[in-house]
């Protein structure tokens, strides 16, 4: 379909809708709404589309605000009919995770828990803890999000002493290894001293245990155990029983009493309250808890068992078919149960069973999970009153007709004029919201090095983010539907004092927005908040929770600023050597930089290696070579 302007919302069309609605097949498939951008707003499935598409259109006053939201704005509706209903949850997993959907994010990533990565799309695969799931290279995975981080790192640090694994990121040292190699920490990775294969076999056993696998993977490493002894290699039968003991000693104080102690299967339950739903869920393998996984969704998106069959298929579509457990209890019946278990069991192989326990050891288990959640539910309220109670005393500071909801930060980094940037972060609901921050670079000509301006850096990033509310655009918005995703601030916050604020006022004043932005100020030395046109601070006191959270927002706008101000300092000064070089053009200085790493690993490299670089030829290396070896000329002999 192309994107057409003239397309209005199809409740405001009720003879297109019913058209588009009757054209749709009580078939099992998936169906997208788009809105009158020709975005997708939502994509879903369901065993019978019309039905499914039907009911949105219906009158029904305690629909979910969400949904009520989305509806107002579908303009659109497509659709892809499937053979059978599992094949259409493959395919509306696949589509999500393609295209991100703003109304089908239903797990809120807080970074409250963490993910352990490893980097199988390298060839010596990495292993590290991390709270950020980037899905940007598909071979990656990713195991989590973990609740007991304090546990997680126990265990990587164990496994860390069972297998030597890759330690750094980057070598150390170019042409020899680092101290892990002599302690046996490490199998010299930076040297390609053990081949990628052999490299890779070995994380596949740790990856087992992340997995679950860990009665598995005591199975292989024993049968290795016994061939090396049999073959009279000792020492290395010797290592492999010291893994297989540490490996039995990890989750061995976390015993679970099941009747059935060979099924693999996880337990999943929630609690909720008006806005929050924390789930979790406990994977169960061999009688052992082997983890334990936290979600938080928006309580609003759906009820407690929708809730859990969508976070059950966005768990399991990242996961690999080994680790879909045989049985799967949950706190509440599934909206479409059959069709998740029969989409787990075409993913394994083999029949997953999905059930709602009612009586005996089973049910206890759903009642500890449940239990868990609750504990994790009512950390989350204390974490939200907290940020609540900072932004009504933010609001009642600033005389705020409500709460700020939605704060931007901005600051100014640089070093006497040189390599000037500007961040911009966002506070929604009190907590960083890292997908909205924006960085810029200063494009001022008379901020320069050697000449700095701050006053009107500060006014030309401010313009350039109202640049398209300028003559009336947020009007235009507000009225249009598609409120939701408005990114108008409700609070400006600069970082400086009375000059840095002066100059956003005028700035402000002369795209006439100077009346819808609340813009305030926050100085450095004193801590002090100052209002356009007051030339003295306000009266607060500097444990105010407003003035925290303003200070947290302060704090985290000079960080964003300084890293992005050091990234852009430190590749002028890397390429600034280079450029140097006649007929290096900036496509072989990144091809160089990537293969050596640092201009001093390239110093050091003879011309035969800098040749190995794609696009440096001989006489191009011999080039750059000769650049950090000068010859000393020589002098003439002095005649007798």
């Amino acid at each position: 379909m192309t994107a057409s302007s003239k397309l209005v919302p199809l409740i405001k069309e009720p003879d297109r809708l019913e058209a588009r609605l009757k054209e749709i097949p009580p078939e099992p498939g998936v169906y997208f709404m788009r809105d009158t951008t020709d975005q997708i707003l939502y994509i879903g499935k369901s065993k019978k589309l019309r039905s499914r598409v039907r009911s949105y259109f219906r009158e029904d006053p305690d629909r979910n605000p969400r949904i009520a939201l989305m509806v107002m704005q579908v303009a659109e509706i497509e659709f892809i009919v499937t053979d059978t209903e599992a094949e259409a949850l493959a395919l509306e997993a696949n589509l999500i995770k393609q295209h991100q959907p703003h109304f089908n994010v239903l797990l809120k990533d807080d970074k409250k828990y963490p993910y352990l990565c490893i980097t199988w799309s390298e060839a010596y695969p990495r292993i590290f803890i991390t709270r950020k799931r980037q899905l940007g290279k598909a071979k990656d995975r990713y195991y989590g999000p973990y609740v007991d981080v304090f546990a997680l790192r126990s265990t990587l640090r164990l496994i860390k002493r069972i297998f030597p694994l890759r330690q750094r990121p980057q070598p150390l040292f170019k042409d020899r290894p680092c101290l892990n190699y002599d302690i046996g920490r490490c199998l010299g990775v930076c040297q390609k001293l053990v081949s990628a294969e052999e490299y890779r076999k070995m994380m596949q056993k740790v990856a087992m245990i992340f997995q679950g696998r860990t009665k598995e993977l005591e199975e292989v490493l024993t049968k290795q155990m016994e061939t090396a002894a049999e073959e009279l290699n000792f020492e290395y039968a010797a290592r492999l029983r010291d893994q297989i003991r540490a490996i039995q000693s990890l989750n061995a104080d976390q015993k679970v009493a099941l009747s059935d102690d060979t099924v693999s299967r996880d337990a999943i339950a929630l609690m909720a309250d008006e806005h929050h739903a924390c789930i979790q869920l406990f994977q169960v393998r061999a009688g052992r808890l082997v983890g334990r996984l936290g979600f938080v969704a928006d309580a609003q998106s759906g009820s407690p068992g929708a809730i859990l069959q969508r976070v059950l298929e966005e768990h399991y579509s990242t996961v690999e078919a080994v680790e879909i457990p045989s049985e799967i209890l949950t706190q509440h019946e599934l909206p479409e149960q059959e069709m998740l278990a029969e989409f787990l069991s075409d993913r394994r192989g083999r029949k997953v069973s999905i059930d709602v326990p009612q009586r005996q050891t089973k049910a206890d288990l759903i009642e500890m999970v449940e239990r868990n959640a609750g504990y994790e539910l009512a950390r989350t309220q204390r974490f939200a009153d907290r940020n609540n109670q900072a932004m009504l005393d933010l609001a009642t500071i600033l005389d705020l007709p409500d709460l700020p909801h939605r704060i931007e930060g901005y600051d100014i980094s640089h070093i006497q004029g040189s390599d000037a940037v500007a961040s911009q972060v966002v506070f929604i609901d009190g907590l960083p919201a890292k997908q909205h921050y924006r960085h810029y670079k200063i494009k001022n000509p008379t901020v320069r090095s050697g000449h700095s301006d701050d006053f009107a850096s500060m006014a030309e990033v401010i313009r350039r983010r109202f640049r398209k509310y300028e003559g009336g655009q947020k009007e235009a918005n507000q009225s249009g539907v598609l409120t939701s995703s408005n990114d108008f601030p409700d609070l400006v916050m600069i970082d400086g004092g009375k000059g840095q604020l002066s100059a956003v006022v005028e700035v402000l004043r002369e795209m006439n927005l100077l009346e819808e932005v609340k813009v305030v100020s926050l100085a450095k030395q004193r801590e002090e908040i100052f209002l356009p046109g007051e030339s003295i601070p306000l009266s607060t006191e500097a444990e105010q929770p407003g003035v925290q959270l303003l200070r947290r927002l302060r704090d985290e706008a000079h960080r964003f600023a300084v890293s992005f101000h050091r990234q852009q300092r430190s590749d002028r000064m890397r390429r600034s050597r280079l450029d140097e070089i006649p007929g290096l053009g900036h496509h072989r200085q990144k091809q160089l930089l990537a293969h050596f790493r640092s201009i001093d690993y390239l110093r050091e490299a003879s011309p035969q290696q800098i040749a190995e670089v794609p696009g440096i030829g001989p006489k191009m290396a011999q080039q750059i070579y000769d650049y950090f070896h000068p010859q000393l000329p020589t002098e003439d002999p002095t005649p007798l």
